[in-house]
């Protein structure tokens, strides 16, 4: 952290990344969930000032966020050549997803990844970015468990991959060339799991062949936790509602599998299951659904 002077002599605290970050909140105290108010607002998010020659590709990788979410909560910034000095939202604010349960739960609309767990009576929370199928190479939804736990595992191309992609190779041994990474958590449908990955900069985007793909810092992390029987749910959620000091919130994400067919329908729907009672600014919540931003906003009276 450091404090900048900017133009309009206000002093902003910026966050500036040096080397690779891995998963999110990173403070403890901003990673404990509210058992008062499900699906809370967790962490905050930073900002940073562009030096010369920096993309947002490369500060994706290195504040450890998905490159989608990055592009989408900075609406407007050219990824390749934004301006040295551009100040940077760096998304590290969210809400949990209603349906996140202990153990690991995927949103892929938002290509993130959850932990929850118990500790000390409170439940604590990490949030992982996460690469995930292509189109047509769909990952699968449901509720699964971790079933298989491999370091250093080796990668075997599967029928589907060889016949989609002739010339690829049949099998790839540990080491930098392996498209999996340093470890393997396997899934209970055969084939899928969670790994790490040779190619990065694909973490945050629509990328694998239906397996999902994490930053090598963060897998590394989750590796120890996520033990065989772990849980692992799979949902598709782009819009999610939750509460923080008494106010409701929206975090509207793109709508990668058109699904939604009334946005304010289903964020109604959300709020009548909190435990809140209050009016909506209808308004905020228009331009959060026009914008698509990927980041909580404000949609009840301050």
């Amino acid at each position: 952290m450091k404090t900048i002077l900017c133009s309009s002599l206000m002093c902003l605290l910026l966050f500036c990344p040096k080397g690779s970050w891995s998963w999110y909140p990173r403070l403890q105290n901003e990673s404990y969930q509210d058992q008062a108010q499900p699906t809370a607002l967790i962490g905050k998010h930073r900002n940073y000032l562009l030096g010369p020659d920096e993309t947002l590709i490369e500060l994706a990788r290195r504040s450890g966020i998905g490159y989608l979410a990055l592009l989408q909560a900075n609406p407007g910034v050219d990824p390749w050549l934004p301006p040295a000095g551009q100040r940077i939202l760096l998304p590290y604010a969210f809400l949990l997803p209603q349906t996140a349960q202990e153990g690991i739960t995927i949103n892929l609309a938002e290509l993130r990844l959850y932990y929850l767990w118990s500790e000390g009576g409170q439940q604590r929370i990490r949030a992982y970015p996460v690469g995930i199928g292509s189109e047509g190479w769909d990952t699968p939804e449901g509720d699964f468990t971790v079933t298989q736990h491999i370091k250093h595992p080796s990668w075997t191309a599967p029928e589907t991959i060889l016949a989609a992609e002739p010339g690829t190779a049949t099998s790839i041994p540990p080491g930098q060339e392996n498209p999996l990474g340093d470890y393997w958590l396997g899934l209970s449908t055969p084939g899928y799991g969670i790994h790490g990955t040779n190619k990065p900069f694909g973490v945050g985007r629509r990328v694998s062949h239906g397996c999902l793909r994490l930053y090598p810092e963060d897998i590394r992390d989750l590796f120890p936790r996520a033990i065989k029987g772990t849980t692992v749910r799979i949902t598709y959620q782009p819009i999610k509602v939750g509460l923080h000091n008494g106010k409701v919130f929206a975090e509207v994400h793109q709508d990668l599998s058109q699904r939604l067919t009334d946005p304010v329908a289903e964020v109604l729907r959300q709020v009548a299951a909190l435990p809140w009672q209050g009016e909506i600014d209808f308004q905020a919540l228009s331009q959060a659904i026009s914008a698509q931003r990927g980041v909580p906003v404000l949609i009840s009276p301050n």
